[in-house]
Formats: structure tokens, C-alpha cells, sequence
């Protein structure tokens, strides 16, 4: 009797009882969340429910006031007492999650599994470990890191195709973790799938079927022409298979409904399901195309190395050339002949030769600086190291002229032009702030003009220079000695053609001017 009138005493005082209610209110809360959280959100009335809860919070109580006597008399007690008392506590404790339906754990400081219950065999056969076992070290951090958070997070498991979510709560006094577990396999899949998608989302059975399509996806179902029940076009039903077979998702491109939507199939095999999903990038490819657009103008304005430089932020582009090789080019009489044209038929004839020589230029590797009029300007050299500019030119003049002579008008007149070149250092560079263009100066693109202003139609008319460059490959007429306006008597040769010994000229491989 006296033993009883102890313990009564310990379990009536104030501070004992404060921590059994403190106590039966934290733990009786928390097992209430876990254990009946999803049935009073939803309102659900179950007689049974009311002594579950109230037992949920009783039996914290009674353990708490149980072990707070036990405590305050093993203090009163030897060592061994106390320590005998401790290990019967841990027992009865081990004990009460046996009969909870959820996943229950307990875990040491140092990583080891002290205790499992049966519904939690799914998360400790996820993990590969078993009571007693070491769990993997980086996993007993994110453990302990989640518990030490606040409020304490919880952490995901995958077994199979079920998720766990695992609330890690510290328990100070015994140095360990009891881990609870919740299964949200469906809410995992709810969560995959949301009706309020502002994006296309469909869902597709196993052989392919539409079984769901949202509000946002009604563009492409209809662009697609498919509907619920139907099976997916056999071409895009293809796709969305091997995507599922990599080992990431790869999004398909779909043009549906003047849209284009990019589809990303993830498989939900607990299910047997794949949701579909999509996202609208028609804006984005415009913008693709518009860049692609724009880089086409910009490239047919100036050299591809001139636009990498500007786009680099340079903005005085100014390069000396100690040697490069320049042509022009002029039809013979056009300003007469376009006298009898309409406008339109001269800019026809016109875009139709120089259509014809931006062929050529791109064949040898060469770059168009201007027209001027009916007058076409062309030169090599721009890159650095040897790279047979003047050949290269040489040919492209040839082609120039043999291509313009099989030209026929309407009255059956033939067109004819003129091709001066020469072969020296020149400046180029970008000038201008609108309607900029690349251009080269100096006394060579002088020359090469002369040389085309005094020559004979149907002729390539070069200077000493150039010739001196050609002569080991290619025949030519010498022309003696002329006056060239503003540069006085020069030494020039008409250009004939390649030397048959001198084999085909394959210059035209060598890459850009």
C-alpha cells in the first residue's frame, strides 16, 4: 500500500501532470493527423472514430504519467534500478506502433534500424535493409536533416510503384528517429495530373486510346482529329513509344491547328496509363524561324567572319589585305538597251545575270561586295593563309562570260560584258549605320575598275600584276601598252583561258574567299 500512496503522489503533482498533458497533446495530435487526418478532412462520421482518437490521446497520457512516476522514483533509486526501468520503458514503447496501420520506424543516431513494424516493410525493403542493419549514409542524413528542419519535412520513398511520404521526428531523450510513414501513391498521381492544367495534358491507355484530354487541349485533339476512345494517328502513337522507351522523356513536336506543340509522354505504370503533355511553343519556333530569317539577311549583306564579329560586339570593323584579287564586272550598252525595256523587264534581266554570278561567287568561294547599276563587283582574299584567290576569280570571270553569252533577249540580241581584274593589298570594312554595307577600297579596286572600263566585251582585261599571278596556268592575249585614265600607261593582257596542261581546276574546293 505505501508503494501504491507513492506513486499516486508522483502522478497528482502538478509538474508531472502538466507533462503528461503536454505530452498526450503533441503525441495524441500528431498520430491523429497521421492516422485519421485524410477521414476528418473529408467529415467522414464513424462511431468508432470518437474512442480511437480519444484512445490516441489517452494512452500518451498514461505512458507520459506512467513513465514520468518511474523516472522520478528511479531517480530516488540506485543506478541499476534505473537502468533496468529505462530498458522496460523502451520495450513498452517498441511495442505500441505494432498495431498502427501505416509505416512505423525507429532509428539510431549512428544510422542503424532499431525497430520496423509490419506496415513499414515496403520502405525497408526499398532502402535494402532490414532491423538491425546500417542505413545508407546519405539517406540517415536527409533523415536527420528533415527532423531538424522547422517545422520537421517530410521525405520521399519509392517502393515499386508506391510512394511514401516519411515524417522524421526527433525523439531528444533516447538519441533516436521514429519515422512515420503515409502512403500518397495517389496523391503522387493526382498531382501528375490536374484538370486546372492551363497546358494540354491527354491520358492514353496501353494500345493507345485517348481516355481523357482537358480544357487546354482541345486545340490539338482537334487539330490531331482524334477523339475520346479513338486511338492516337498511328505516326505519332510511334513516337510517344520510343519516347517511353528511353531513358528520358524527349519531348515530340506536333503542328496541329496551325499550332505547334511540343509532347512529353511519361508512363504511369500503376496505372497502366501514359499521361501526355504539352506546351504550346509556336511563339518560341516563330522565333527560331524570325532568327534564322534574320541571319539569312544578314549574311547575304556581309561576310559570315564580318557578322560573327558585329554580333561580338565589334563596332568599327576595319581590316588591311596585303593581297587580294578584285572583279568587276559590267554588261556592255545596258544603259542603251534598258531605253527600250519597261522597268520591270530591265530589273528582270538584271536579277537574272546577277542571279546567275551569286551562283558562281558561291561555287568559287568568293564574296560578292555590290552591284552598282548593271555593274557587278566580286573579289577573293578575305581569309587568311593560301587559298588560290586569284585562279579562283579567274575561273568565276570565265564562267561570268560564257553563261552571259547563252543569255538570249526577246528581240534576239545577246547580252555581252566586260571583266576587268586586278591583284593587290586593299582595306575592307563595314560603313554605315542604316542600310550598312561591306566594302573595299584602295588602289587595287581602282584598277580592277579601270581595267573593266577599258576593256573588250566578252574579254577578262587584267594587269601586269594579275597576269604574272596566272601565267603558269592559264594563256593570254597581251594587249601592249594603254592609257588608263587616272593611272597613265599601264602594261595589260586579255585573259583566254586555262592551259590544257594545266589539268582542272579544283580551286572551287577550298573553302570560302
Amino acid at each position: 500500500m505505501s508503494a501504491l500512496r507513492a506513486w499516486a503522489r508522483i502522478a497528482v503533482d502538478p509538474l508531472t501532470r502538466r507533462r503528461a498533458v503536454a505530452t498526450s497533446l503533441i503525441v495524441g495530435s500528431l498520430l491523429t493527423v497521421i492516422n485519421h487526418g485524410d477521414g476528418l478532412a473529408r467529415g467522414i462520421a464513424d462511431p468508432n472514430l470518437a474512442w480511437q482518437i480519444g484512445l490516441t490521446f489517452l494512452v500518451p497520457f498514461l505512458v507520459s504519467t506512467l513513465s514520468g512516476v518511474a523516472v522520478i522514483r528511479a531517480q530516488r533509486s540506485d543506478r541499476t534500478e534505473t537502468l533496468q526501468l529505462l530498458e522496460r520503458e523502451v520495450e513498452a514503447i517498441n511495442k505500441f506502433p505494432d498495431q498502427n496501420p501505416n509505416p512505423v520506424l525507429r532509428l539510431a543516431r549512428d544510422g542503424q534500424l532499431l525497430y520496423a513494424n509490419a506496415a513499414s516493410e515496403p520502405i525497408s525493403s526499398a532502402l535494402g535493409i532490414v532491423v538491425g542493419d546500417p542505413v545508407p549514409e546519405a539517406i540517415r542524413s536527409q533523415l536527420w536533416d528533415a527532423a531538424e528542419s522547422r517545422p520537421p519535412r517530410s521525405v520521399e520513398v519509392v517502393s515499386g510503384w508506391r510512394t511514401f511520404a516519411v515524417l522524421a521526428v526527433a525523439v531528444p531523450e533516447l538519441d533516436v528517429l521514429n519515422l512515420y510513414g503515409t502512403d500518397i501513391t495517389g496523391a503522387k498521381v493526382v498531382e501528375r495530373f490536374p484538370d486546372s492544367n492551363p497546358n494540354p495534358v491527354l491520358r492514353t491507355s496501353e494500345d493507345g486510346r485517348l481516355i481523357y484530354a482537358n480544357t487546354a487541349s482541345q486545340p490539338l485533339i482537334q487539330g490531331l482529329h482524334i477523339h475520346l476512345g479513338e486511338r492516337l494517328p498511328a505516326d505519332l502513337l510511334a513516337e510517344v513509344r520510343v519516347g517511353l522507351a528511353g531513358a528520358a522523356p524527349v519531348p515530340i513536336e506536333v503542328y496541329a491547328a496551325d499550332r505547334t506543340f511540343a509532347l512529353t509522354p511519361v508512363a504511369i505504370p500503376e496505372f497502366e496509363f501514359t499521361n501526355i503533355y504539352g506546351t504550346d511553343v509556336t511563339a518560341a519556333r516563330q522565333i527560331v524561324q524570325a532568327h534564322r530569317e534574320n541571319e539569312r539577311l544578314l549574311l547575304n549583306i556581309l561576310p559570315a567572319s564580318i557578322a560573327d564579329r558585329l554580333r561580338q560586339g565589334e563596332t568599327i570593323i576595319a581590316d588591311r589585305f596585303e593581297e587580294m584579287t578584285v572583279l568587276f564586272a559590267d554588261v556592255v550598252d545596258f544603259t542603251q538597251l534598258s531605253t527600250r525595256m519597261t522597268p520591270v523587264e530591265v530589273v528582270a534581266i538584271l536579277n537574272r545575270v546577277f542571279s546567275v554570278f551569286d551562283g558562281l561567287a558561291d561555287r568559287y568561294g568568293l564574296e560578292k561586295i555590290k552591284t552598282i547599276g548593271d555593274a557587278y563587283m566580286v573579289v577573293g582574299g578575305l581569309t587568311p593563309g593560301p587559298n588560290h584567290h586569284v585562279e579562283r576569280v579567274a575561273e568565276m570571270g570565265l564562267n561570268m562570260i560564257a553563261e552571259v553569252a547563252a543569255f538570249e533577249m526577246g528581240d534576239g540580241q545577246r547580252l555581252q560584258i566586260r571583266v576587268g581584274m586586278q591583284t593587290g593589298p586593299a582595306v575592307a570594312g563595314v560603313i554605315g549605320l542604316k542600310k550598312f554595307i561591306y566594302d573595299v577600297w584602295g588602289d587595287t579596286v581602282n584598277t580592277a575598275s579601270r581595267m573593266e572600263s577599258h576593256g573588250v566585251a566578252g574579254r577578262i582585261h587584267v594587269t601586269e600584276t594579275t597576269y604574272r599571278h596566272l601565267r603558269a596556268a592559264y594563256t593570254f592575249e597581251p594587249r601592249g601598252t594603254i592609257d588608263v585614265r587616272g593611272k597613265g600607261p599601264m602594261t595589260t593582257y586579255l585573259l583566254v583561258g586555262r592551259k590544257s596542261g594545266a589539268g582542272p581546276f579544283l580551286g572551287h574546293d577550298l573553302g570560302d574567299a
